[in-house]
């Protein structure tokens, strides 16, 4: 419940933060939004959103490692961010595919969460 919590805050502070950049990214909020709709129904243990849109979580990510980076955003380090972040959901849609365990989607698909936290935290910094 804290862990929720915590990434909750996390995501609603990260998002702010993207707010009162001055540019857009409309990629970045592409990826966001099936990552949003995909992980938070799986922290409740249904992995049915994440098992129907994978494909396109993969689609998304790479839009988003192809896109221009806008200049407020291009800090060191994003663009291996952004080619891990598409690697890491061709994996996870992979694992989808093949049927894995729903223990073995939860891990990969927190762990993709967490990649794009790591994608927010150093466009913010």
């Amino acid at each position: 419940m804290k862990k929720a919590l915590f990434t909750a805050l996390f995501a609603f502070m990260a998002m702010v933060g993207f707010a009162q950049q001055k540019e857009e990214w409309p990629a970045l909020e592409s990826f966001h939004t099936v990552m949003s709709q995909t992980f938070h129904p799986a922290e409740k243990g249904d992995l049915k959103p994440i098992m129907a849109r994978s494909g396109e979580m993969v689609e998304k990510a790479i839009a988003l490692k192809k896109s221009a980076i806008p200049a407020s955003y291009n800090k060191p380090g994003v663009k291996k961010i952004l080619s891990l972040l598409a690697k890491e959901s061709k994996s996870l849609d992979k694992m989808v595919k093949n049927k894995k365990s729903e223990a073995d989607l939860t891990k990969a698909l927190t762990a993709l969460h967490e990649r794009f936290h790591q994608l927010v935290e150093k466009c913010m910094h």
